[in-house]
């Protein structure tokens, strides 16, 4: 017994050390970019591509470790002809994906990309999150060092940061550029509605820092009496991951107030859940581990689920990067599977503006890195209403399709009217999808994707800055499953761009 509260202990101490020492490892990030600040100056980037999230969740999504390949966007930093990059992935990733990224670079040649880039795989394909992987690794740790020829002019980026990242980051004695993980209360599903709160910002009714069936049964019935006309509500875990960890309560046929109390526990089993493979128990389970939220489910006939995202870079300096309308389904449509950029322009401004309220309130508690805030909105006969509905402190579903089209076109963001305009001041668009799936796609390679692509005309033309792109290729062979990215000039082009894509796809994959 007192060996093990002495281990326990230990572990502790560790743990707040950690905390304690990143900070400082932090705040070596700013006079780093301010060296950095020519492209032409030399400096190291290392990629850990880590979903660090909970396994149990991230389960139920068909490919979830491929997911890691979406942050290959970041080999697009090698068109700065002095940066090397260092990838780094559970598995290996085929030279064929390599190749298809390198090729896309504008301006610089593949082969010397090629020979500024570092890959190294754990050759894991457990359930692990990817960072817990690497500190389990002595001799890659070792490998990640000698990588890093100057500290000082290095940094990480990370899908997410936890504690794993923290650790991976003091380890190798490299800044991260993202937020310490001290701060990510304020993106779980409790800590966003606190943020709202705090700006002013309209959100759904509901209640937050929910432990367990008993306080989430107890919500659903206060929320029955400030909602009298309610007619469905919404139970998120606290780290559900694009909207899988959601599950949607009916209070059809519910009873007096009498009884409610009884009627809503004996339902809660019957919970209509967004992942495919989520059962009662394991829902359960997770809210008496993480916890959770209940709000009420925003009816409507004319919805949208726009969402802005924002910057906080090393020098403290906060700006919007782009609005989004997100394309969602699932069984009540509140699961991510792409997005169309920039947002409505009937309100990407007012999301902007809303959205920004908020920011400014995660950029005081020390924020950093790129984050987006979700809305729910809902046209009625005096224009469109927005809710808050929650905050990723992570590079989400979002990041890597707009970095991409600032790669391949050079062009930039203007936050005065939402949208993005070429070096020549012409507006592009685009439509992005992480779900492009078909049992049918099942077995291709990734060099019979490219194969594909390139006989059909599905690529990326640099000349007129418009086109198409996939991502997620990995995942094609055991899942039938793969991201795009459309390019275009309006939302109808980028949307045709799909719309061709998919059908030759389903054309090259029809039964013999």
């Amino acid at each position: 017994m007192e060996t093990e509260y002495a281990s326990v202990t230990a572990i502790g101490t560790a743990a707040n050390a950690e905390a304690e020492d990143f900070p400082m490892l932090q705040a070596r990030l700013g006079r780093t970019f301010r060296s950095l600040a020519s492209p032409d100056a030399p400096r190291t980037v290392l990629i850990v591509p880590s979903l660090s999230m909970d396994a149990q969740v991230l389960a139920t999504i068909p490919g979830a470790h491929h997911y890691e390949e979406r942050m290959l966007c970041y080999l697009m930093l090698l068109r700065m002809p002095r940066t090397r990059v260092i990838y780094v992935s559970s598995y290996s990733i085929p030279e064929s994906i390599i190749d298809y990224y390198l090729h896309l670079l504008p301006g610089i040649p593949a082969q010397h990309a090629r020979s500024r880039l570092i890959l190294l795989s754990c050759h894991d394909g457990s359930s692990a999150a990817l960072t817990a992987k690497i500190l389990d690794r002595p001799r890659l740790l070792e490998r990640l060092r000698a990588s890093i020829p100057d500290p000082d002019a290095a940094y990480m980026i990370c899908f997410n940061v936890t504690d794993h990242e923290r650790n991976l980051a003091l380890r190798l004695n490299l800044p991260i550029y993202g937020c310490d993980p001290n701060l990510l209360h304020w993106g779980s599903k409790s800590g966003s509605r606190k943020i709202f709160r705090e700006a002013g910002i309209e959100r759904p009714e509901g209640f937050e820092d929910l432990r367990g069936v008993d306080e989430i049964a107890d919500a659903l019935v206060e929320l029955r009496a400030r909602r009298p006309g309610i007619r469905r509500a919404v139970v998120k875990l606290e780290e559900g991951f694009s909207g899988e960890g959601n599950a949607l309560f009916s209070y059809q046929d519910a009873p007096e107030c009498s009884r409610l109390r009884t009627w809503v526990e004996d339902r809660l089993p019957w919970l209509a859940f967004e992942a495919k493979d989520m059962t009662w128990e394991l829902f359960a389970q997770k809210l008496s581990v993480m916890g959770g939220i209940v709000e009420e489910f925003i009816e409507g006939d004319v919805k949208r689920s726009p969402s802005v995202q924002f910057r906080v870079d090393p020098l403290g300096r906060l700006e919007a990067v782009s609005t989004h309308d997100q394309v969602l389904g699932g069984e009540s449509g509140q699961v991510f599977l792409g997005c169309l950029f920039p947002a409505d322009d009937a309100y990407r401004l007012g999301i902007q503006e809303s959205g920004m309220k908020a920011a400014r309130a995660l950029a005081a508690k020390g924020v950093l890195g790129r984050f987006a805030i979700d809305f729910l909105s809902v046209k009625d006969d005096d224009g469109w209403r927005h809710y808050a509905i929650e905050i990723n402190l992570r590079r989400g579903g979002t990041t890597h399709p707009f970095l991409m089209l600032e790669y391949l076109t050079g062009g930039q963001y203007d936050p005065g009217t939402g949208t993005f305009l070429t070096p020549s001041g012409q507006t592009r668009c685009y439509y992005a999808s992480d779900n492009v799936q078909s049992d049918a796609y099942r077995g291709l390679l990734p060099a019979d994707l490219i194969d594909i692509a390139a006989m059909n005309g599905l690529h990326f033309d640099g000349a007129c800055q418009q086109g198409v792109m996939f991502h997620l290729i990995g995942a094609l062979s055991e899942f039938g499953k793969l991201g795009v990215l459309c390019i275009a000039r309006t939302h109808e082009q980028a949307e045709e761009f799909h719309r061709r894509t998919t059908e030759v796809l389903d054309r090259e994959c029809r039964p013999a």
